[in-house]
């Protein structure tokens, strides 16, 4: 067996730069499944870790107002463990570095199991300075991601207005909660213009008037068995009281930004490694059957010598296991860079007590497994003939093919195509596998860099949909109670502002068929300019003066039509019911949202004419009067900047995509290389005695280059609108894939992103054939020549 090992070192070392781009093409696979599952079990294992240790609640709920009293009820329901009662309030904060204020939420702490080192649920980790104490200065920590944005630190001062009165704030500490891991107020990444807070929970009630009450509760479990048990009777218990519904701890914001970032996560690790794997498959295949075809009498030397069957198919396979396990190891040692990479973009976004990157042993094991399986697969073809060949055969030289005309030819067309041309033709209709495998390789390569690169078309067109088209306006103000919609007069009357408009927004309960679904409600004016649905096909739309037009997402949900007549359950106020038509559905991008008719709304609530919110357009360059101003309204109690939180967003966004962007950016230039260049040296080495001897009879390099390359570069021409198709049809699984009931994720491909998935798979290309062409300028005529007769 020493001479077959010595054949396979020395076969290896001769095929050194096919080895090489196969090798790589292999370890991207395995890069990819390693380093993606990596980054999920690491932000898997933090959360899971976080939420035991800190204590996460399994149902939340949130009601207008209730009292402490039902503390007992609550706890008495069974499947319940534990219970914690909080007040939780947003509010406005004026920071020192920042013109405009930002939102602050307040959440009331219990110092008293604090310092006793007794937290209860959702309980919080210190990351720097101490826990507040009571005094006559109202202390607070706050959240570790917004300290960090900010630039805040203990020691530091702030003012809020809490409950329309003006309260200093004093910073003493910074914490991570496992309730606020993704800290947002509507789904988007916003670390600079949203901080939550935590201060005493008896100066939080003093401060809201919430002696005795409660406006938020946190369940513990005895099992999962009892969520929805819990959830129905948790809703009737607080249904008097005004409440937005109870849910589960996979529909709470933060926890379920997670859940869905984990999700995709092992999408991204799942299909793109499998095309990077196949793509092995099929280059393996070949560079083996070339090595069988062109080592025919080394065969059937070794088989007269003695050496049986299975010596030989183990030769063979060790050649592709060697290469394979070269791409194994690099591929171990690159998903550490890719999965550090990753979790670093992560630690931007998420706040857990410990994020650290590991590669667990499972992981490698089947990373191995499938690596090897799929060069075996690859390879088997090649290798049963090697089985099938007899030594009196295998001695002989092969059979030469037997060529017919082509189909061009047939039909006559042969003689309007040059010599060159004619050659290029042939070679494509008697290998017409090898050309469609490579021509899909180079496809798919062209699909893997539209696939990375298409994110950052699709934020850009959310963002145009919901910060440009849906609103409009350039600042929204919240309020803590409803307030008549002639609020709007006074808040026209503030410095710079142009136009504003009243809202309403609502969490309602919509009913059908015996199916119910969770939603959001905005009542908008008729006429309104500032804030108004978008349908991502149609465009903006009027709001019906009655019925309810709904979101696809909430209709998917419950599989509503139009025309069907719904009951809409209002839960916060009076908690009324109305039974409305379904008169549209909007094919909005995020939320489960409906929408209705301002006036239309409150009639049907039948609690007034209040409005909740209001959207406004202010001048920019009133803005600094105009935030001085708003900082002096007490009614209002949160705002939002969208040009502030717009820059926060795309910050963020770009800074996330642009990783994943890159690294499949470099993933699809080694797979082009990859297939290129083998696809040339395989081709060159099957062609080199028919090239040597066109050179022999006076056709110079040039010519004898365009001969061989040209049909690699028709290859890459033909691949190149194909993987544009192919690319667009992987970013539609992708994002079928990614989807959740709360995100339909659009499948938007700018023409831009096209050209330069085609100009880096052409370069690749141009690379690789640079590097052929140095090979065949090497070409050794007289031993090409020396052919066995």
């Amino acid at each position: 067996m020493k001479a077959l090992h010595t054949k396979l070192w020395r076969d290896l070392q001769r095929l050194w730069a096919q080895v090489l781009t196969i090798a790589v093409v292999v370890a991207i696979g395995v890069a990819g499944f390693v380093g993606m599952f990596s980054v999920h079990e690491s932000l898997k294992g933090s959360r899971d870790n976080f939420y035991r240790d800190n204590r996460l609640a399994e149902v939340f709920t949130h009601v207008k107002r209730a009292p402490v009293v039902l503390r007992d009820q609550l706890a008495a329901i069974e499947g319940v463990a534990e219970v914690q009662l909080s007040v939780v309030m947003d509010a406005q904060i004026a920071l020192p570095d920042a013109q405009a204020p930002v939102t602050g939420r307040f959440i009331g702490l219990d110092l008293a199991r604090v310092h006793g080192q007794r937290q209860g649920l959702n309980a919080l980790s210190l990351r720097s300075g101490r826990w507040p104490e009571r005094g006559n200065t109202v202390e607070a920590v706050v959240s570790d991601r917004f300290a960090v944005a900010r630039h805040l630190q203990p020691g530091d001062r702030v003012n809020a207005i809490l409950n329309g009165r003006l309260q200093p704030i004093h910073l003493v500490g910074t914490v991570v909660s496992p309730e606020y891991v993704f800290a947002s107020r509507g789904g988007a990444p916003d670390d600079r213009t949203f901080g939550v807070w935590w201060i005493d929970h008896e100066r939080m009630a003093q401060a809201f008037d919430m002696q005795g009450a409660f406006n938020q509760a946190s369940l513990r479990l005895h099992a999962p068995s009892w969520l929805q048990p819990v959830i129905e009777r948790t809703d009737r218990l607080l249904d008097p009281y005004g409440t937005r519904g109870a849910v589960g701890r996979d529909k709470q914001i933060s926890a379920r930004i997670v859940s869905d970032e984990l999700s995709q996560l092992k999408v991204m690790g799942t299909v793109l490694p499998s095309i990077f794997l196949a793509v092995s498959m099929f280059i393996l295949n070949v560079v083996v059957s070339r090595q069988v075809a062109t080592q025919r009498s080394q065969i059937a030397a070794l088989k007269a010598l003695g050496y049986d069957n299975r010596a030989i198919i183990w030769h063979y396979l060790g050649l592709a296991m060697a290469i394979t396990g070269l791409g194994l190891v690099t591929g171990l040692m690159l998903s550490r860079w890719i999965g550090l990479m990753v979790l670093d973009m992560y630690d931007e976004i998420f706040r857990f007590n410990q994020l650290a990157y590991g590669t667990t042993p499972w992981l490698v094991i089947v990373a191995a497994c499938v690596a090897l399986t799929a060069a075996i697969l690859g390879t088997w073809g090649a290798i049963r003939t090697v089985v099938r060949l007899k030594p009196a055969v295998a001695m002989q030289p092969p059979s030469p093919p037997s060529y017919r005309q082509t189909l061009i030819e047939r039909l006559g067309l042969g003689q309007h195509l040059s010599a060159g041309t004619l050659m290029v033709v042939r070679n494509f209709e008697r290998r017409p596998w090898r050309s469609v495998f490579t021509v899909t390789g180079i496809a798919l390569a062209v699909a893997l860099q539209i696939s990375g690169a298409f994110w950052l078309d699709a934020i850009a067109h959310i963002v145009d949909i919901q910060f440009r088209q849906t609103q409009r306006g350039n600042v929204v103000v919240n309020f803590q109670q409803p307030v008549p919609p002639s609020v709007v007069q006074d808040l026209k009357r503030l410095p710079g502002v142009i136009h504003a408009e009243p809202y309403r927004s609502e969490a309602v309960r919509v009913h059908w068929r015996g199916v119910t679904e969770d939603g959001n409600l905005l009542g908008l004016l008729g006429n309104t300019r500032l804030l108004r649905p978008v349908d991502e096909q149609r465009g903006p739309l009027q709001i019906p003066p009655q019925g309810i037009a709904v979101s696809w997402l909430l209709a998917k949900k419950l599989g509503l039509q139009v025309g069907d007549r719904v009951e809409v359950e209002f839960r916060m106020w009076h908690q009324t019911r109305a039974t409305v038509e379904v008169v549209d559905i909007v094919h909005t991008l995020m939320g489960k949202q409906a929408f209705m008719d301002f006036e239309t709304m409150n009639t049907l609530s039948r609690d007034g004419t209040g409005a909740s919110e209001a959207t406004m357009q202010v001048d920019p360059l009133a803005m600094a009067a105009f935030w001085e101003a708003v900082k002096q309204a007490p009614v209002i109690t949160a705002v939002f900047d969208k040009a502030a939180s717009l820059a926060s967003f795309e910050e963020t966004t770009s800074r996330s995509m642009s990783v994943f962007s890159t690294i499949l950016t470099l993933f699809a230039v080694a797979m082009a290389v990859g297939i290129v260049y083998n696809a040339a040296r395989i081709s060159l080495s099957e062609r080199a005695w028919e090239l040597a001897s066109l050179r022999v009879l006076g056709m110079t390099r040039a010519e004898v280059s365009v001969l061989l390359l040209g049909q690699l570069g028709s290859e890459v021409l033909l691949a190149l609108p194909i993987g544009a198709v192919t690319g667009w049809a992987l970013a539609s699984v992708l994002m079928h894939l990614m989807s959740s009931d709360n995100i339909d994720f659009p499948v938007i491909i700018a023409p831009s992103t096209y050209a330069w998935a085609v100009l880096i798979v052409l370069a690749a290309g141009l690379l690789s054939a640079l590097l052929v062409r140095r090979r065949i300028d090497q070409l050794d005529l007289v031993a090409v020549l020396k052919v066995r007769e």
